[in-house]
C-alpha cells in the first residue's frame, strides 16, 4: 500500500487512478471487481477473454475522475470486436491515459451502496456508509463513524440507514452478506486511519452480486 501511495505522491498526483485505487481497496480486504490494465488493443482483447464476456472498458488515469461524462466508459461488451471498437473509441478521445481498464461485468440486483471516508476538520478520519448509485445525493441516506471502527460499529451503521430493508432479502434477492460488508467498512477505516497521505476515499457503487457486496468503482484522493 505504502509503495502505491509514495509513487503517486512522488509524481505529484492529486488522486490515484481507478486501477491503483482498487488495488489499494483489495489490499485492505475490500471486495472489488476483477480488473486488468491494458496498454494496447490486443491486450484489452486478451484480458477480456481471460475475464470472460461481457466486460467493461474504462479509460484509466489519475486525472480522469469523471469518466462517464467524457464517454470513457463502455459497458457490457460481448465480443472481441466490441472490445476492439470500444478501445479505439476511448483511445481516440485524445486524453492522456495510463491504459484502458478491462473489468468484469457483474450482474447486480439493482441494490447499490456507497462506502467512503473523509478527514473531518473537527473529528479527523471518518467512515461513511449509505445508499449508493444515483440515489446517493438525492436521498442522502448515510451513516458516519469516527475511525477506527469495529465490526460492531459497522453493523450499527448498516442498521441506521432509513433504507436498511434493502440489506435484507428483497424482491426475490437474498439478504446481503453483512459480514463481508462489515469487513469492508473496517478495512476502509483502517486505511484512512493508518495512511495520512489519503484525504478521501469514495467507493460508489458497491453492487450486490448474488448476496456479495463488490466495489465496481473506487477513487482515492490524496492530501495536497
Amino acid at each position: 500500500m505504502r509503495e502505491i501511495l509514495e509513487q503517486a505522491i512522488a509524481k505529484r498526483q492529486k488522486a490515484l487512478s481507478e486501477f491503483d485505487s482498487k488495488q489499494l481497496m483489495k489490499m485492505a480486504g475490500i471486495p472489488v471487481s476483477r480488473n486488468y490494465l491494458a496498454k494496447s488493443k490486443e491486450e484489452a482483447i486478451e484480458y477480456a477473454q481471460k475475464l470472460g464476456f461481457p466486460v467493461v472498458l474504462k479509460g484509466c488515469s489519475d486525472t480522469l475522475t469523471h469518466k462517464t461524462e467524457l464517454g470513457m466508459v463502455k459497458l457490457k461488451l460481448k465480443t472481441k470486436k466490441d472490445v476492439a471498437n470500444a478501445y479505439d473509441e476511448i483511445a481516440d478521445k485524445g486524453i492522456p491515459l495510463d491504459g484502458v481498464l478491462v473489468q468484469e461485468w457483474l450482474d447486480g440486483d439493482n441494490r447499490e451502496f456507497v462506502l467512503g471516508s473523509i478527514r473531518d476538520p473537527q473529528f479527523g478520519p471518518c467512515v461513511m456508509f449509505g445508499l449508493g448509485g444515483v440515489f446517493t445525493e438525492a436521498l442522502q441516506d448515510v451513516s458516519f463513524r469516527v475511525a477506527p471502527i469495529t465490526s460492531i460499529d459497522a453493523y450499527e451503521m448498516m442498521d441506521e440507514l432509513k433504507t436498511k430493508k434493502l440489506l435484507g432479502a428483497f424482491r426475490g434477492s437474498p439478504a446481503v452478506d453483512k459480514e463481508m460488508l462489515a469487513g469492508a467498512l473496517v478495512g476502509l477505516s483502517e486505511l484512512i486511519n493508518t495512511y495520512e497521505e489519503i484525504a478521501e476515499i469514495d467507493i460508489n457503487p458497491i453492487i450486490i452480486n448474488g448476496n456479495k457486496p463488490v466495489a465496481v468503482d473506487a477513487l482515492v484522493i490524496l492530501k495536497q
